[in-house]
């Protein structure tokens, strides 16, 4: 079926642009700011489906479940294991438009009394997407949680760096990281296993590959602010030449009944000629797209 778009173009005020949102008859969603574009799902959990360059894709499009897309969870994970719950990852939310903010809002989870809205904005003067996630308690219970952004691209030849010491990188020698330049840096392989390994970075956290550099800026934790067994940077690599996980996690927080938790993470895209090897030019180029420099 031919989709049917309607182009909407509304002021943002909160960052003085006018965003183009193109909604189609499917639940998706489309922003752009400049040359970038972002596509989001909201029938079928809110996923961000597509972040592209032009024509140049970063987010994996692989189809089968859990291997695609970006997502979001609650944290700590030990709280609801496996598999993700359902009106978080994969149940429509409801979308509300205004003033250049797509807002989704998810139903309320019968087993965990958490609802989830994601509001994604766009600042054009410093080429992001802003995404602020809330999480709000809707039992009538104090509850402690964290925020959680999981989001996949695929492993093929890529590099992932952050700001970490190499030795606090946890399990030790799980994944083949090295440290260059102030980073830690990860070269992506295969392995017959999934791994999966936790970081106390500084806020940001970058992937590169196929010319493209994808960089998440977020609250820096300390030690101390992550939820239970969870970190501020996880990645995890699936088995074979599949997928990786670029996962970002806020402060634990204790939520009064009805209160909510917000968490904002600003993304950045962008071309580069630089070769996927640890360099102080690569490091430097993420800094200068959170403006770190």
């Amino acid at each position: 079926m031919m989709k049917r778009f309607i182009s909407l173009f509304l002021m943002a005020v909160a960052f003085g642009v006018t965003t183009t949102l193109a909604q189609d008859n499917d639940g998706k969603y489309t922003l752009k700011n400049g040359d970038l574009t972002m596509v989001i799902d909201a029938a079928k959990g809110g996923k961000i489906l597509s972040l592209k360059y032009g024509e140049r894709e970063v987010i994996s499009q692989l189809r089968w479940p859990e291997a695609f897309g970006s997502t979001f969870w609650t944290s700590p994970q030990k709280e609801w294991n496996w598999p993700p719950v359902p009106e978080y990852d994969k149940r429509p939310y409801t979308v509300e438009q205004k003033e250049g903010v797509l807002t989704l809002t998810s139903e309320v989870s019968e087993r965990m009394k958490y609802r989830i809205r994601k509001a994604f904005a766009v600042d054009e003067r410093d080429g992001a997407f802003v995404i602020t996630y809330t999480i709000i308690n809707e039992s009538d219970e104090v509850r402690k949680v964290a925020p959680w952004e999981i989001t996949r691209v695929q492993n093929e030849g890529g590099l992932i760096f952050f700001e970490a010491p190499v030795e606090g990188i946890t399990p030790a020698g799980l994944m083949n990281f090295k440290d260059a330049f102030g980073a830690a840096w990860y070269q992506t392989d295969e392995a017959n296993g999934n791994r999966k390994v936790n970081a106390d970075g500084k806020g940001w956290l970058a992937y590169y590959n196929n010319g493209l550099l994808l960089v998440k800026q977020f609250d820096d934790l300390n030690a101390s602010q992550p939820a239970p067994d969870e970190a501020e940077i996880q990645v995890y690599v699936n088995r074979g030449k599949a997928h990786i996980e670029l996962e970002s996690q806020g402060a634990y927080t204790t939520l009064q009944p009805k209160e909510e938790l917000n968490w904002t993470v600003r993304w950045y895209l962008q071309p580069s000629d630089l070769p996927a090897e640890p360099s102080e030019k690569l490091l430097k180029l993420a800094r200068k797209q959170i403006n770190r420099i």
